[in-house]
């Protein structure tokens, strides 16, 4: 009933909202841009590196290190900390990959992800990007109907980089209209109440935009408009960092157990990043300024400050958590577990599994085994021996007598039951991918 209620209570309010003040509209207008630039740029970038990424990801279960050190590339590329997130899970879902490589993939794209903190400060509030963004619109628009996959991908990377820009700009010109009407920085908030307070609206917001990027880029407009101040925005961007894990969480929501516990190592990685950051704040502040002096950036481009900022505590929350990797990983197994019977369930087969063709072919490989081996020990135990007896790997004196099973009730309740899920799964994969 709540979720039904959602949408048009918020079109009502967000309706209001344009009566009372018009100059909302643009910001408005801006941050929709925005996220539609954001899509496009994500469906891009995935239909450009779709295989490629997904075999890198694949091969990724060797070294911790590679696996790090891919997740910050591909996110630092592909500007989505959420699609690697989704795509992890997707393969740890499928147990193409372990837990730990998981979590390095996850270390790795929140250091990607502060790129976007970069490309604004640098060229997005420093250019006139209306310039920018237009031609990138017009080329971007005619190759997305073009025939060619990789031209379209193409395509909707310029339309999506063009839509950014325009999005910012009218981020700019609504941040500073209100300049006239009211000032944003006028309820700054100091201290310890002004980080936790604009910590929680970072995490707010992020959580309604489903996208840490896209509120880094609102974040920085209304900083370089100077309706927030600097030490606000600190705390609105580690809100950021701690909201973007509710991407995780929610494409867990339809994986097996090791999904969930790949998103719990992104919030509790996240949270303790957080509380790091929010502790040493002004010790982080001092060392900001240090990298800013010797970057020869001038001590009031709070942008390009925040931006340093943003990939600082990052670096700083992995470098803390590196050496209890294996302690999160046996926490998370331990807390964690398969709630579903392994007998009477599918053990592999995940709606997130779906997302990608090897992941689906994998999981329905290996539930056909699973399914192999229910019918293996429902056979053994019809006849009253043990699976190591008709394996021949014990000899039947050392085991207990087994009693005999009704082997059509189990055939019905067992066989039957996952014959009908596999099937059923690969009929969706097949639609899905062909």
């Amino acid at each position: 009933m709540l979720r039904k209620l959602f949408l048009p209570t918020a079109l009502i309010f967000l309706a209001v909202i344009f009566w009372v003040s018009p100059n909302s509209k643009d910001i408005a207008a801006g941050v929709a841009i925005l996220l539609f630039g954001m899509i496009a740029l994500e469906e891009g970038f995935k239909s450009l590196t779709e295989g490629p990424l997904e075999r890198l990801l694949s091969r990724a279960t060797d070294k911790f290190y590679k696996s790090f050190l891919l997740g910050m590339f591909s996110t630092a590329i592909l500007q989505s900390s959420s699609l690697i997130s989704v795509i992890t899970i997707s393969f740890l879902s499928a147990e193409m990959i372990s837990l730990v490589q998981g979590v390095g993939i996850i270390f790795g794209a929140n250091i990607g992800t502060t790129a976007t903190a970069w490309l604004v400060a640098l060229l997005g509030l420093k250019v006139k990007i209306s310039a920018l963004a237009m031609p990138m619109l017009v080329f971007g628009i005619v190759m997305r109907f073009q025939k060619s996959r990789s031209v379209q991908g193409t395509g909707n990377v310029l339309a999506g980089l063009g839509f950014l820009f325009l999005g910012i700009h009218f981020l700019k010109v609504g941040f500073d209209s209100y300049k006239e009407a009211i000032n944003l920085a006028d309820y700054a908030m100091t201290g310890i109440p002004g980080l936790l307070v604009f910590t929680g609206i970072g995490i707010l917001l992020t959580v309604i935009l489903q996208s840490s990027s896209a509120t880094l880029a609102i974040i920085l407009t209304a900083l370089a408009a100077g309706q927030i101040t600097y030490e606000n925005s600190l705390a609105l961007a580690i809100g950021a960092n701690v909201g973007t894990t509710i991407t995780a969480i929610l494409g867990s929501i339809a994986s097996n157990a090791a999904g969930k516990r790949l998103a719990g190592a992104h919030l509790i990685f996240n949270a303790v990043t957080a509380i790091i950051a929010l502790v040493f704040i002004y010790q982080i502040g001092w060392l900001v300024n240090k990298l800013a002096d010797a970057m020869h950036i001038a001590s009031d481009d709070y942008t390009l400050k925040l931006a340093i900022f943003h990939t600082l505590f990052n670096v700083i929350g992995v470098v803390a958590m590196i050496p209890f990797v294996g302690r999160l990983v046996n926490f998370l197994n331990r807390v964690i577990k398969d709630t579903a019977s392994v007998a009477e369930r599918p053990k592999y087969l995940s709606k997130s599994a779906l997302a990608y063709p090897q992941t689906a072919l994998s999981v329905i490989v290996k539930e056909t085994n699973h399914l192999f081996d229910v019918v293996f020990e429902i056979i053994a135990h019809g006849l009253g021996l043990h699976r190591t007896q008709v394996l021949k790997k014990k000899e039947g004196s050392d085991l207990k007598p087994i009693t005999t099973i009704d082997v059509e009730e189990e055939y019905y309740r067992r066989v039957k039951y996952l014959y009908s899920e596999i099937l059923e799964f690969s009929t969706r994969a097949k639609e899905m991918h062909t």
